[in-house]
């Protein structure tokens, strides 16, 4: 029987203690012992960009890691951006670009835009492509989502 670690962290703004196999990845814990199911179970490799969470303020492969790294940690989800408004602007582009398909790819690519968009630089469509890179998409070929990026990074620079 393996033994069970302790760890304390804060989950989108609460804070979490529980007990967790050492070997269990981050977006199984997240979705298994915290219901959190946004971060998706894609590759497990850390290509797709299904399971993207940010960890201390940087978006990461949650597949990659193990919940028992997390100790003392950050941790915040899709959900997290979603409830906090921070997403607000890029869910309302990606639905005015049609932007989303089935939608397994959506949250991960959500915090990684999110993460472009907070950086507040000028990008073009091939830079945003290349930032965007480490999420596949099977459905949109990615023109409608660097359309509503794009549009996203537009109206900050208007608003500068």
């Amino acid at each position: 029987m393996t033994e069970m670690l302790p760890i304390k962290l804060s989950v989108n703004g609460a804070v979490v203690s529980k007990l967790v196999d050492p070997r269990q990845h981050l977006t199984d814990f997240l979705r298994s012992d915290l219901g959190l199911t946004g971060s998706h179970i894609g590759c497990e490799h850390g290509v797709c960009g299904a399971c993207s969470v940010r960890v201390n303020g940087q978006v990461i492969r949650g597949c990659l890691m193990l919940a028992s790294q997390t100790e003392g940690a950050e941790i915040e989800t899709i959900e997290g951006i979603v409830e906090s408004g921070e997403a607000a602007e890029l869910i309302a582009a990606f639905v005015a670009r049609n932007a989303l398909q089935c939608g397994f790819c959506t949250p991960g690519i959500l915090l990684t835009a999110a993460e472009i968009v907070a950086e507040g630089k000028c990008l073009g469509r091939q830079e945003i492509r290349n930032e965007l890179s480490g999420n596949i998409c099977r459905c949109t070929g990615y023109h409608a989502i660097i359309d509503a990026v794009e549009m996203v990074l537009a109206e900050k620079m208007k608003e500068e």
